[in-house]
């Protein structure tokens, strides 16, 4: 069963940051590009970022360009989101999706290989 965990959301400042993991169970992370997603209430599900397999390609949503950083570590079968300059429009809860062929592929939500449970991210003063 392929299985994906999300961890280090939580309430934060504007301006502040914050790190989401996304370990993987049950299958090599290795094998796919991993997507970062968001939803906020009341909103539809967006793309945040994605990674390539070996992590040579990186792309972003606009609103994030700039002050978010994807990462991976295939070794530990995990991969993360660094969120610095944190704004109350990033507050949503935020999911890691295993991303079959390449990040060119991520926005296809519902063909996706494994989705994680979220964690929230809080932004408020």
């Amino acid at each position: 069963q392929l299985q994906l965990v999300e961890s280090g959301g939580g309430l934060v400042q504007p301006g502040g940051s914050l790190r989401l993991s996304c370990v993987a169970f049950g299958f090599s992370l290795g094998d796919y590009a991993i997507g970062w997603y968001r939803q906020a209430p009341g909103e539809e599900r967006e793309g945040v970022s994605c990674i390539s397999t070996n992590g040579g390609g990186l792309n972003y949503a606009g609103p994030v360009k700039g002050r978010f950083i994807i990462s991976r570590d295939n070794d530990k079968n995990a991969a993360y989101l660094q969120m610095n300059n944190l704004k109350p429009e990033d507050t949503a809860v935020y999911y890691c999706a295993a991303v079959p062929y390449g990040c060119y592929f991520s926005g296809h939500h519902d063909q996706l290989h494994a989705w994680g449970q979220g964690t929230l991210v809080t932004v408020s003063s």
